[in-house]
């Protein structure tokens, strides 16, 4: 998930906080949080939901559920001015799990070298997906 205009308010601080909370969500909805992890304007999520929840859904609670938390822990997440608008979800094989891991765990590191729109402008490339880039990573 994306932060609203990509601003950076998750601080690095209190994002364990904010990760234990997307947990616990994920726990109430029967889903199995694989991993978590990412950067001041992201947050990658490797979840496994249930069969009878569609994406879309539960991000778009997850997303609500986060809001009502950020909003009652102000004082932490001072910058928080929501969500972005979209996001992106993909499918992954059990046999990538471990890979996967490793990806979110090095997000720090990584970003160092590649931002998260070259890289996700790469990616999505690669993967034969046509970028508008009037809508590329922007909020309306």
């Amino acid at each position: 998930m994306r932060t609203y205009r990509s601003i950076p308010w998750i601080a690095e601080a209190h994002e364990k906080e904010l990760y234990a909370y997307i947990h616990g969500y994920c726990k109430g909805v029967n889903a199995t949080l694989l991993r978590i992890g990412g950067m001041p304007d992201h947050v990658h999520i490797l979840v496994s939901i249930p069969t009878s929840m569609a994406v879309a859904e539960f991000v778009r609670r997850l997303k609500n559920m986060a809001t009502l938390w950020l909003k009652n822990n102000k004082a932490k997440f001072p910058l928080f001015d929501g969500w972005g608008e979209g996001y992106a979800a993909f499918s992954y094989s059990r046999f990538d799990v471990g890979k996967i891991k490793q990806y979110i765990m090095n997000q720090k590191e990584h970003h160092k070298r590649v931002s998260f729109a070259d890289e996700y402008r790469q990616w999505l490339t690669e993967n034969g997906v046509t970028i508008d880039e009037q809508y590329f990573l922007t909020d309306r």
